[in-house]
C-alpha cells in the first residue's frame, strides 16, 4: 500500500482474510485496500474468488479469519441485515423478483425501512430518470421489460436507499453489446448524479478500463496486481497479468 493510501482513504479493507468452502481454499491471508468514493473493478478467471471477495463485503460469506471492515465498520456476524441495507447490490440478470412490479422491485426496501409514499415515488421517478427509463415501465412484470430495462432496473434497487456502496456483480454481461454500451452510460450518468464507492466484479478487462478508477486483478485468490487501471494494463506485473490483458485487449 501506498503511504499516501491512508486508511480514512479507503472504503474496503481486507486484513489478513481465509475463506474455505470445505476443502476448497479460496483465500489465504489476503490483505487489500479498496479506494472510498471510487469504481473499483475486481476482474480474473472463473474461480479466481471476485465473486467471493464481493459476497464478503456484504456479508453473504463470512471470512473464516482476519477481518475486513466496510467504512470502518467490521462486517458483523450478527444483524447483518441492517447492515446490508446500507450497501446497494446489483447482479448478473437483474435478480428481479418475477410476481413484482417495477416500482415494487425497486421500492421494496424502502418500503421495509418505512419510507412514507411520496418518499418512495420521488426516488423511483428519479432513478427511472438517471438510467434512462420511460415512466411506462412502473407497472410492467419483469417478464415484460428487456434484458437491458430489467438491468436498469436492478441498478435503481440498488441504489433506492442511497447507500455509500454499491456491489456490481457482473451486472452487465448478459446483455448484447449494443445494450451493454447503452448501459455503461447509465452507469457513468449514475456514479455522476450519486456518487458513492463501487465495487465491481467483471471478466472484462475493456469494461473496467472504460468504468473504473481502480483495477484488482486476481488469480486463484490472490492478488497479483492492483493500481490505476491504465498503468496496470501498460505495465502488467506478472505472467498472468500479461496473458490476462493480451488475451483480452491485443
Amino acid at each position: 500500500m501506498a503511504e499516501s493510501e491512508t486508511q480514512s482513504e479507503l472504503a474496503v479493507t481486507f486484513d489478513g482474510v481465509d475463506k474455505c468452502f470445505g476443502s476448497l481454499r479460496v483465500f489465504r491471508q489476503l490483505s487489500l485496500g479498496l479506494p472510498k468514493d471510487q469504481t473499483t473493478a475486481i476482474v480474473g478467471a472463473s474461480g479466481s474468488g471476485k465473486t467471493t471477495l464481493l459476497q464478503m463485503i456484504n456479508g453473504l460469506e463470512l471470512a473464516d479469519a482476519g477481518r475486513i471492515e466496510v467504512l470502518g465498520q467490521a462486517v458483523p456476524t450478527r444483524q447483518l441485515e441492517a447492515f446490508r441495507r446500507g450497501i446497494g447490490y446489483a447482479v448478473q440478470g437483474a435478480g428481479l423478483f418475477p410476481h413484482l412490479t417495477a416500482r415494487q422491485n425497486v421500492t421494496v426496501v424502502a418500503k421495509l425501512e418505512g419510507w412514507s409514499d411520496e418518499q418512495m415515488e420521488a426516488r423511483f421517478v428519479s432513478l427511472l430518470d438517471t438510467v434512462g427509463l420511460a415512466a411506462d415501465v412502473a407497472e410492467r412484470l419483469p417478464r415484460q421489460l428487456s434484458g437491458g430495462q430489467q438491468q436498469r432496473l436492478g441498478i435503481c434497487r440498488a441504489l433506492m436507499l442511497q447507500p455509500p456502496i454499491l456491489l456490481l456483480d457482473e451486472p452487465f454481461s448478459a446483455v448484447d453489446p449494443i445494450t451493454r454500451l447503452g448501459l455503461y452510460e447509465s452507469f457513468e450518468q449514475v456514479r455522476q448524479i450519486h456518487p458513492s464507492t463501487t465495487v465491481l466484479v467483471t471478466h472484462d478487462l475493456r469494461e473496467a478500463r472504460r468504468l473504473a478508477d481502480f483495477l484488482v486483478i486476481l488469480d486463484q485468490g490472490k492478488v497479483v496486481q492492483s493500481g490505476i487501471p491504465q498503468e496496470v494494463l501498460e505495465h502488467p506485473a506478472t505472467p498472468y497479468a500479461e496473458r490476462l490483458i493480451e488475451s483480452q485487449l491485443s
